[in-house]
C-alpha cells in the first residue's frame, strides 16, 4: 500500500488526545497555585517548543541527507516531510505566547517586565536582544522561513512523483539547492530562536553550548518519533520497503545522538562547574539543589537507558526493544525541555510576585498528571497534522532516483 488512509478510528484517538490536552491546560489554568498562572503558560510554552523543534529537525536532517547524496532514507522520507509541515502550527501556537508577552498575561520571561529590567543592570545589558519586539520579529521571521523551505522542498518532492522519472535527477537537484540554502540558515537561526524561547527563561544565565545541547535533544526526540511511526505503519501494511536494515540504521542514529547529547550535557556542566562563575553556576545549582529528581532522572532516561539497551547490535533490529526505547526517549527529551524551562519560570514568577520558591511545587518539581495530559494532547495534535499531510502524497516516492538504493539498503 502506497497511499495512506487516515482512518476514522485514528482520528478519534488523536482528537481524544487533543481533547485531553485541552482539558489539562484548562485545569492547569484554574488549579494553578503559582503566580500569574505560570503552570498553564509554562506547559503551553514547553510543549509548543518541543514539537515545533521536532518539525524543524525533520527538515534540517532531510536537507543534510539531500546534500550528502544519501539514499537509504528515501523509502520513508515522506514522514520527515510531514513532520516539517507542523512548523506552521508551531508558529501559530507561538503567537499565543507572544500575545501573552504584550498583553502581560504571563511572566514566563523576566526581561519582559520593564520594571524588572530597569532595576537590573545585567538585563539592561541584554535588553537590545531580550525584548518583546525582537522576540516577536525573530519568532515570526525564523519559523516562517523554516516553513517556507520545508514547503518548497516538499512541493518539489511531490512534483517529482507526478512529473519526474527514475532517471530524472532534475527535481532532486532542485531539492539539493534548496537544502543547501536551508542548512546554514537553519543552523544559525535555530541557535538564536532557542536562546529566545528557552535560554532566556533564566535571564541572567547563558551558555555557549546551549543551542547545540537543546538541538541535540530535539533531534533525538525526532528520531524516536520516526521509529515509533515506522513500526506502527509497518504493522498496518504500509512502508513494506522499509526493512530491518533501515530500522537498524535509525537505531544507530538514536544511539549515537543520545551519546552526543550526553557529551554536550557533560561539556556544558563540566565547563561551567570548572569556571565557577556565579552568573553561570546558578543554573545548575538551582536544578541540583531544588530539582534533584528532575535533574538526575533526565540523565538516567536519556543516557543510561539508551546506552545499555542500544549498545548491543541486535537490539537495534528487535522491533519491540526499539519501540520501547523510542517511546522512553521521546518522553525523556520532553522531560529534558521540562527541566530547561520549568525551574526558571517558577523562580521568575515567584520573584515577580515577591515570593520565594520552596519545597515541592506541583507541575514544576516533577511533571504532574496535568503535564502528562498536556504532553499527550500536543502529541495528538502533532500526529493528527502529520497524518493529514501523509494523506496528501504517496508514502513512497516512486520517481525518486535514489529509491532503488533505499530498497536494496544493507548494513
Amino acid at each position: 500500500m502506497n497511499q495512506f488512509t487516515f482512518e476514522s478510528k485514528e482520528k478519534q484517538i488523536f482528537l481524544g488526545a487533543i481533547g485531553l490536552g485541552v482539558l489539562c491546560l484548562i485545569l492547569s489554568f484554574f488549579m494553578d497555585s503559582t503566580p500569574y498562572h505560570s503552570r498553564f503558560w509554562s506547559n503551553f510554552l514547553h510543549n509548543t517548543v518541543y514539537f515545533t523543534g521536532i518539525g524543524f529537525l525533520a527538515i534540517f536532517i532531510l536537507s543534510a541527507k539531500l546534500l550528502a547524496y544519501s539514499g537509504w532514507h528515501t523509502s520513508f522520507k515522506r514522514i520527515w516531510e510531514a513532520f516539517s509541515m507542523f512548523l506552521i502550527v508551531g508558529l501559530v501556537l507561538m503567537l499565543v505566547i507572544i500575545a501573552g508577552i504584550f498583553g502581560h498575561w504571563h511572566h514566563l520571561y523576566h526581561w519582559a517586565d520593564p520594571e524588572a529590567v530597569a532595576a537590573d543592570p545585567i538585563m539592561q545589558g541584554k535588553a537590545p536582544f531580550l525584548n518583546p519586539m525582537v522576540y516577536t520579529i525573530f519568532t515570526i521571521a525564523i519559523v516562517g522561513i523554516w516553513y517556507f523551505f520545508a514547503k518548497k522542498i516538499r512541493s518539489i518532492s511531490i512534483a517529482e512523483d507526478n512529473e519526474g522519472g527514475v532517471l530524472n535527477f532534475s527535481f532532486n537537484r532542485k531539492m539539493k539547492i534548496w537544502g543547501a540554502a536551508f542548512l546554514p540558515v537553519g543552523g544559525f537561526t535555530s541557535a538564536a530562536i532557542v536562546w529566545l524561547w528557552v535560554m532566556s527563561v533564566d535571564a541572567h544565565w547563558y551558555s555557549t553550548l546551549f543551542a547545540w545541547y537543546s538541538t541535540a535533544s530535539w533531534l533525538v526526540g525526532m528520531l524516536a518519533l520516526t521509529i515509533i511511526l515506522l513500526i506502527v505503519f509497518k504493522s498496518k501494511g504500509y512502508f513494506s520497503m522499509v526493512s530491518a536494515e533501515h530500522l537498524h540504521d535509525l537505531g544507530k542514529y538514536l544511539f549515537g545522538f543520545s551519546i552526543f547529547w550526553t557529551y554536550l550535557w557533560f561539556s556544558q556542566y563540566m565547563l561551567i562547574w570548572y569556571a565557577n562563575v556565579g552568573e553561570e553556576t546558578i543554573y545548575f545549582q538551582t536544578r541540583i539543589q531544588e530539582f534533584p529528581v528532575l535533574f538526575y532522572g533526565n540523565l538516567v532516561i536519556n543516557f543510561v537507558l539508551p546506552f545499555f539497551i542500544l549498545m548491543r547490535n541486535d537490539t537495534k533490529r528487535k522491533t519491540g526493544t526499539l519501540m520501547l526505547t523510542s517511546i522512553a526517549l521521546l518522553f525523556g527529551h520532553w522531560l529534558d525541555f521540562f527541566q530547561m524551562i520549568k525551574p526558571g519560570v517558577l523562580h521568575t514568577a515567584m520573584e515577580s510576585a515577591g515570593e520565594h520558591a520552596h519545597g515541592f511545587t506541583s507541575g514544576f518539581t516533577i511533571p504532574g498528571l496535568l503535564e502528562l495530559g498536556t504532553f499527550i494532547g500536543f502529541l495528538g495534535l502533532f500526529l493528527y497534522y502529520t497524518y493529514t499531510r501523509l494523506e496528501k502524497a504517496a508514502l513512497v516516492p516512486q520517481n525518486d532516483p535514489y529509491l532503488k538504493e533505499s530498497i536494496h539498503h544493507h548494513v
